[in-house]
């Protein structure tokens, strides 16, 4: 892969998004080239090259280590758990839409106001360049399911469609992480053997007044994923 010089997108950019995909292609599985032989293979200045070598140190992909060189992380995509911060990673990942359309609600929401008997079900597969990372199940009330379809489900970001264009207020969500193993259906989506471990996570977001507005699952590979915490005690 080579640098577009004549291309309006920053040449650190292009250099990141190069170096991110041989990464997670495994072209790279341990230490990558030194800053003086990415400026030489690609014909770029130190800045660019330390440039785009940061924003993959800030986003987990890779880290420094002092004296010895730039490595890949075991955990490539670093996931926070608060909402804000996950959606703003998964915007930079590539959707395709597997599926959508009205389904028999689960039945650890059936009680839920709106989602009796059915629910509006999308289901997606989230890609960094090529390479699968996570399926995300999404189940709304019909009612909300039939305005977020007026968006184009292949490239929206749900969130930002229920928040900004729909006026949803999200207020609380609960949400709880195991491990198990993924379907043949979905371990053919990830790219994985049936019998490898996928992280799943289940969360329940709901409004200002209590009420359900969504519930997600999704499974994440457990290679190119790990979730982290911040906890802070508080006195009151």
């Amino acid at each position: 892969m080579e640098l577009d010089f004549e291309n309006p997108i920053p040449l650190h950019a292009q250099l990141k998004t190069i170096l991110e995909d041989q990464i997670l292609e495994g072209y790279y599985k341990d230490k990558i080239p030194s800053e003086r032989e990415l400026m030489d293979m690609y014909s770029v200045s130190r800045s660019t090259v330390r440039e785009a070598v940061s924003i993959l140190v800030r986003g987990g992909i890779l880290e420094k280590r002092h004296g010895k060189g730039t490595f890949v992380s075991l955990k490539p995509v670093q996931e926070w758990l608060q909402m804000i911060n996950f959606t703003e990673t998964t915007k930079s990942m590539r959707i395709k839409l597997l599926d959508h359309g009205r389904v028999l609600t689960p039945e650890n929401i059936a009680d839920a106001n709106g989602f009796e008997d059915e629910s509006y079900h999308i289901k997606r597969l989230r890609l960094r360049g090529d390479v699968p990372i996570a399926i995300e199940m999404h189940y709304y009330s019909l009612e909300l399911g039939k305005e977020l379809t007026k968006f184009n489900l292949s490239t929206t970001v749900l969130y930002d469609a229920l928040e900004g264009n729909l006026n949803i207020n999200f207020n609380e969500a609960e949400q709880i992480i195991t491990c198990g193993f993924p379907s043949k259906e979905d371990a053919e989506h990830l790219g994985l053997n049936e019998m490898m471990c996928v992280l799943i996570t289940e969360r329940m977001i709901f409004d200002s007044k209590g009420n359900l507005v969504e519930y997600y699952k999704g499974l994440f590979r457990s290679d190119m994923h790990s979730f982290a915490m911040k906890l802070n005690r508080k006195n009151n």
